[in-house]
C-alpha cells in the first residue's frame, strides 16, 4: 500500500495537463505583458500574398481595446483552440487513416523485411538511410505533415528491431525536423525569409548544404548511440516497462514475401507523393490538395489488395482512432496561440527581443540573433509566420549591428527549425501524439541534442560571420 502511494506522489501529469497549464500560464501573462503591434502590409512572396510586418511602426494598444483572458475565457480558449486547429487535425486524421490502410496491406512490411533480410543483421544501416530520407524531405521542400503517416510505422519498426518506441520516434522526427533546420532550398523557411530580406533567392545554399550534414551527422550518432545502450542495456530506455500502442514483433516482417501486390502498393505511395511535391512546389498547393491525394493514394492500395469499399472504411477510422489523443493535444496548444492573439501580445514580445539585439556585443551579435528566433518560436510556431513577422525588422537589425541579411536568415531558420521539437506549442505535441511519446518523455531524451545542436548552429554562425556569408 506505502509502495502504491509512493508510485502515486511521484507521478508526473500527463502531456495534455502541462500544455494546458502553460494556456493558463499564458493567460495571466495577457494581464502582465503590454499589448502592441506593427503595421502590416501586403507583400508577394514567391506567389503567395503574405501580410509583413513594417519594422519601425511597432504602437502600444491600451488593454481596454483588446481581449485579456478571463477565468471563463481560458477555458473558452481550450475550445477555440480545437477550432482553430481544425486543419492540422483533419491533416493528421487523413495521415494516419491513409498511412493505417497503407500498413494493413503488408506492402511496408514486406519491404522492410526483405530488406532487413539482405542486410544480414545490419539492420542499424537502416537508421542513416532513413534519417538522410526525412531529412532530405525536410531540408529540400519544407515537408512536414507531409510524413505524418509515417510516424507510427516507423516507431513500431524500431520497437520491432529489438529497440524500443522512442528509437524508432527519434529516427524519424530527428531526420525531419534536423533536415527542416538545415534547410537548402526549403521554401517555407529560406524562401520566404531571403525574399522578405531582400537577399537573391536560394543564395548561399553551398554552405547551407554544408550545415545540413553537420546537423544530421551529429544527430545520427546520437540516435545510433542510444540505441546500441538500449539493446546492451534494455533498461537504460527512456520508456523501459512501457507498452507501445504501435508495437509489432520482428517476426511480422520475416513472415511477409515481398509479391507484386506489394510493388504495386508502394508504387502508389511514391507516384502519390511525386505529384503532392510538384503540386506543393509548382501549384501552391495545401492541406486540402494534400488530404485528396492522400485518399486517393489509400483507395487505389485498397483496391490493389481487392479491398471491400465497407473494409477500406472500417480499417480507416481504426487508423484514425490511434492518434484521437494527439488531435486533442494539437487543439490544446493551439490555444496558447489564440490567447496571445486576443490580447495582442506578439508583437510586443519581437518588439522587446529585437530591440536587446541592437545592444548585443558585436562579435556575439549573430549568436543572440539565433537565441532571439528560437525564443520567438516558441510565440509564432510557423516558418512563414515567423519569417513575415520578424524577417523586416531582423534584416534591418543585421545591417544595424553588422550582421549579413544572409546571415541572419540562416540564424531565422536554425531558429525556428529546431524548436519545432523543442518548444510546446511547435509540432512535437502534434508528432508525440502521433507516435505515442509522452513529452516529458521526449524532453529527456533529446534535451542533451538540443544543447548539443544549439551549440553547433552558434559555431556554425560564428563562423559564417568570420567567412563573410
Amino acid at each position: 500500500m506505502e509502495e502504491a502511494i509512493k508510485k502515486k506522489k511521484i507521478a508526473m501529469p500527463d502531456t495534455l495537463i502541462i500544455v494546458a497549464a502553460i494556456v493558463l500560464l499564458t493567460a495571466i501573462l495577457t494581464w502582465i505583458i503590454p499589448s502592441g503591434t506593427y503595421d502590416y502590409k501586403e507583400v508577394n512572396i514567391n506567389g503567395t500574398v503574405r501580410n509583413v510586418a513594417i519594422d519601425g511602426t511597432y504602437h502600444v494598444i491600451d488593454k481596454a481595446d483588446v481581449v485579456t483572458t478571463g477565468f471563463l475565457g481560458f477555458f473558452g480558449a481550450l475550445y477555440r483552440g480545437c477550432v482553430n486547429a481544425a486543419d492540422i487535425i483533419f491533416v493528421i486524421l487523413c495521415c494516419c487513416g491513409t498511412f493505417g490502410i497503407l500498413v494493413k496491406t503488408g506492402a511496408f512490411h514486406a519491404g522492410i523485411g526483405t530488406v532487413l533480410k539482405k542486410l544480414g543483421g545490419k539492420e542499424i544501416l537502416l537508421v542513416p538511410i532513413i534519417m538522410m530520407i526525412f531529412g532530405l524531405g525536410g531540408s529540400v521542400f519544407g515537408m512536414a505533415s507531409e510524413f505524418y503517416g509515417f510516424y507510427p510505422l516507423i516507431v513500431g519498426l524500431g520497437v520491432a528491431l529489438g529497440y524500443d518506441a522512442m528509437f524508432g520516434f527519434a529516427v524519424i522526427a530527428v531526420g525531419e525536423f534536423v533536415g527542416f533546420m538545415g534547410a537548402t532550398l526549403n521554401p517555407y523557411s529560406v524562401g520566404v525569409a531571403q525574399t522578405i530580406s531582400g537577399v537573391p533567392l536560394y543564395s548561399g545554399t553551398s554552405y547551407r548544404a554544408i550545415c545540413f550534414l553537420v546537423f544530421m551527422a551529429i544527430s545520427i550518432i546520437y540516435v545510433m548511440r542510444y540505441g546500441a545502450k538500449i539493446k546492451k542495456h534494455p533498461e537504460l530506455s527512456v520508456v523501459y516497462g512501457e507498452d507501445s500502442i504501435h508495437a509489432f514483433e520482428r517476426k511480422e516482417l520475416d513472415s511477409f514475401t515481398f509479391t507484386k501486390k506489394d510493388a504495386l502498393v508502394l508504387l502508389d505511395v511514391v507516384v502519390i507523393l511525386v505529384v503532392l511535391m510538384y503540386g506543393l512546389m509548382k501549384r501552391g498547393w495545401g492541406y486540402p490538395e494534400l488530404c485528396g491525394l492522400f485518399l486517393i493514394m489509400s483507395m487505389v492500395a485498397a483496391g490493389i489488395c481487392r479491398w471491400s469499399p465497407n473494409k477500406w472504411c472500417n480499417e480507416f477510422i481504426d487508423s484514425a482512432k490511434t492518434v484521437l489523443w494527439g488531435c486533442i493535444l494539437t487543439g490544446v496548444a493551439k490555444a496558447i496561440v489564440v490567447v496571445m492573439t486576443d490580447a495582442q501580445i506578439l508583437d510586443t514580445v519581437i518588439f522587446n527581443l529585437s530591440n536587446l539585439l541592437k545592444h548585443a556585443p558585436e562579435a556575439l551579435s549573430a549568436q543572440f540573433m539565433l537565441i532571439v528566433q528560437t525564443l520567438i518560436n516558441f510565440f509564432i510556431p510557423s516558418a512563414t509566420g515567423q519569417a513575415a513577422a520578424t524577417m523586416p525588422i531582423m534584416s534591418q537589425l543585421a545591417d544595424i549591428i553588422g550582421v549579413s541579411r544572409q546571415t541572419a536568415v540562416l540564424a531565422f531558420q536554425f531558429g525556428d527549425g529546431l524548436s519545432n521539437i523543442f518548444w510546446p506549442t511547435a509540432d512535437i505535441v502534434i508528432i508525440c501524439g502521433l507516435g505515442g511519446i509522452s513529452l516529458q518523455k521526449w524532453y529527456k531524451w533529446f534535451t542533451p541534442l538540443f544543447l548539443t545542436l544549439l551549440v553547433t548552429q552558434m559555431i556554425l554562425l560564428g563562423i559564417a560571420v568570420a567567412i563573410g556569408y
